[in-house]
């Protein structure tokens, strides 16, 4: 048996909060520009919290994970670590500067969730 990395036969997940406040939104458009650009696939969190035995499979054997939370709530880090996956990227929002309630949806404010999430996406995970 071979011990290269497999990294790059695995796919990269991105999870985003797609909630009722700004940065929800914020979240949830970031993640599908990410994932139109090729970074990584948008995956189904419903799917994780609800234990559906093909997404928890595929989510269990990527290569990188990307949760994004709109705010401190953490959503999408909580949901992923209530399932048992803990080896994953964090960005919130709020952590960038967005406040919740306060932040328009921009193309701007978009794109600097899309840089932050480009960089925590391209980590080498492998050992």
């Amino acid at each position: 048996m071979s011990n290269e990395c497999a990294c790059s036969a695995a796919p990269k997940l991105i999870f985003a909060c797609s909630g009722a406040a700004d940065v929800g939104a914020m979240s949830d458009q970031a993640a599908r520009k990410l994932a139109r650009e090729g970074a990584g696939k948008m995956f189904c969190l419903a799917g994780v919290g609800g234990r559906v035995s093909s997404i928890m499979k595929t989510t269990e054997s990527a290569a990188t994970i990307l949760a994004i939370d709109g705010c401190a709530l953490d959503c999408v880090r909580n949901c992923l670590e209530q399932a048992g996956i803990t080896a994953f990227e964090h960005l919130r929002l709020t952590d960038l500067g967005f406040e919740k309630g306060e932040s328009p949806v921009t193309d701007e404010a978009v794109e600097k969730v899309v840089t932050r999430g480009r960089e925590l996406l391209s980590k080498e995970t492998c050992a």
